[in-house]
């Protein structure tokens, strides 16, 4: 959803309008879930997915006449019994909300601003649009942010602007009903990041995949060779550590951070997850063989460090799906992110 963001805010930036159709509901057996997002260019191609198929035709072609009319639009699709005929496997029911995102809109920019700047520098904000049904003229999206300022025109009670500030710790978007008036609530920047303590083959190779679901990426190792940007591009950040002692110094390790224990041995290993189990980390994951792990445990018990916190930690690290290479390794540990994640959520 970050590189949604992004387009969006370069196409505004450009001066480019553009339709953005949003899922707000479903039922049943539907391909997206609600925040899903498309946006609809003016020449009709499109950017993201709102799950493909016949029905994500007929809201392209929607688009097309939401740029004429620049209103927002409302529009169910019932796909129960139609899942044939529409060349689909799926069968449930969708609501989308298309809305027309003017350029010229400087509110509309500066709503797009805050977000990239809440994304940046990992600050929950909430985006919420008012929903009416049919048509809803021009709805006006406003941004709530973690210390209850509003980007944007928000003219509620206060009652209301603290239950939208509620809602920023959820990771999922969805449609929330308030004295008869519909919301599209959308939380932003709940991400999370990933500290990945090492930087051999499996972080090479993991570090490839965290960014594409939208985690922070924040490589560590003591070795310059080892930490660089040539062999980490897309991470968010590299940093070559004097030695794995000082690995947490000046890092703001909270609830969202995951941190991935992979060095290059034993010693590195045990160092790193001694400072990680006095963190707010909502993921500890270490490497290694079940006597690795054991032997290690032995020997922070002996220091001191509590059963229930040693339980704490997913080691050996990655969903087990008996991975050998660093690939599928890397693998099995990004599926194991992404379910801690949404259990968080």
């Amino acid at each position: 959803m970050k590189k949604m963001y992004q387009e969006m805010l370069q196409l505004l930036n450009r001066g480019e309008s553009f339709v953005q159709a949003t899922i707000l509901t479903q039922s049943g057996s539907v391909p997206r879930t609600a925040g899903a997002k498309m946006i609809i260019l003016a020449d009709k191609s499109i950017k993201g997915t709102i799950g493909g198929g016949q029905v994500e035709a007929l809201v392209q072609k929607l688009g097309a006449h939401v740029f004429e009319t620049k209103e927002t639009v409302t529009r169910e699709y019932n796909l129960i019994g139609q899942a044939g005929q529409m060349d689909m496997i799926c069968g449930g029911k969708l609501e989308v909300l298309v809305e027309y995102m003017d350029a010229s809109n400087q509110q509309l920019l500066g709503i797009y601003q805050d977000i990239r700047a809440a994304i940046e520098k990992r600050k929950k904000v909430v985006l919420v649009t008012p929903i009416a049904n049919g048509k809803n003229g021009n709805a006006r999206s406003f941004l709530v942010k973690e210390d209850g300022s509003v980007g944007g025109t928000f003219s509620g009670l206060a009652e209301l602007k603290e239950m939208f500030i509620s809602q920023a710790r959820s990771r999922y978007s969805g449609v929330i009903t308030i004295a008869g008036n519909r919301f599209l609530v959308e939380p932003v920047s709940t991400y999370g990041t990933v500290y990945i303590f090492g930087a051999g083959h499996i972080s090479q190779k993991l570090a490839l995949l965290t960014p594409r679901v939208d985690f922070r990426t924040i490589i560590l190792d003591d070795r310059k060779e080892f930490a660089s940007r040539d062999r980490f591009p897309a991470a968010d950040e590299v940093i070559v550590l004097e030695n794995f002692e000082q690995a947490f110094n000046n890092l703001d390790i909270d609830q969202d951070s995951y941190l991935v224990i992979v060095t290059r041995g034993h010693a590195h290993d045990k160092t790193v997850l001694a400072r990680a189990l006095r963190t707010k980390a909502c993921y500890i994951g270490m490497i290694g063989s079940l006597s690795k792990r054991d032997t290690i445990y032995r020997a922070l018990r002996e220091e001191g460090y509590s059963e229930d916190s040693i339980k704490k930690v997913y080691s050996p690290i990655g969903l087990k799906i008996a991975a050998e290479t660093p690939e599928e390794i890397a693998v099995s540990i990004m599926a194991e992110l992404i379910k801690v994640r949404a259990e968080q959520s």
